[in-house]
């Protein structure tokens, strides 16, 4: 399958891409790694300071010492945030037929998405999580993910009934044309990334500049 390649940033993303819609993302191949440019677009909060960021230049430490080893594939179902109340349902989100990553519906705020033809929660390698910031209604899913910090806990519930526990050694905000490919890397050890849109709000593409990028590796699992 031939996969389109993005706009440069001087053209309006998707134009033939109803504004405001949901989430894709650019998948391709490089030696022998998924690598994803993530675009996520949600109707914006005019008038308010919009979704919190990560600090200039991120936030970083070393991955936490004493990460557990991977428990095998199963699918994820539910996932959550203490430290930005996050409580929410996830659903599987592949690839449509023009080879995008699909997002959850808009139109459900509190829903999340696994990206499924990568690893899921626990296994080994990178498993992804997606979200909405916002829509037109108001704040979605991962809206707080700007604030996470090192130290803050991601718990994920599965369907062979175990769950896992992430904790986050990094955030970041990226171009979204520019998402560099340790995002989704593949490695050796399990690893999770969650991703919403930031930056400035375009009101002519009805997306946002920016990705915010969250780092966690597996510590525990029960």
């Amino acid at each position: 399958m031939r996969l389109p390649d993005p706009p440069p940033p001087d053209q309006d993303p998707w134009p033939d891409e109803p504004m405001g819609w949901g989430t894709k993302a650019v998948l391709g191949l490089l030696a022998g790694t998924v690598v994803l440019g993530l675009t996520i677009m949600a109707g914006a909060l005019h008038g308010e300071a919009g979704p919190p960021q990560p600090a200039t230049g991120g936030t970083a430490s070393a991955p936490p010492t004493g990460a557990a080893g991977p428990v095998g594939q199963s699918e994820p179902t539910w996932v959550t945030i203490p430290a930005i109340d996050v409580d929410a349902p996830l659903t599987s989100v592949g690839l449509d037929p023009e080879g995008w990553v699909d997002a959850p519906p808009q139109e459900v705020p509190n829903l999340a998405g696994w990206y499924r033809d990568a690893a899921s929660p626990g296994a080994a390698g990178t498993a992804v999580l997606v979200g909405h910031v916002d829509n037109a209604a108001g704040p979605a899913v991962f809206y707080g993910l700007g604030e996470l910090r090192p130290g803050d806990t991601v718990d994920v519930v599965r369907e062979d009934g175990r769950e896992v526990t992430f904790t986050v050694y990094e955030t970041a905000i990226y171009d979204k044309y520019q998402l560099p490919e340790r995002v989704y890397q593949d490695t050796e050890r399990p690893e999770l990334r969650l991703i919403t849109c930031g930056g400035d709000f375009e009101p002519g593409t009805g997306g946002y500049r920016a990705n915010v990028v969250v780092y966690a590796t597996l510590t525990g699992t029960t």
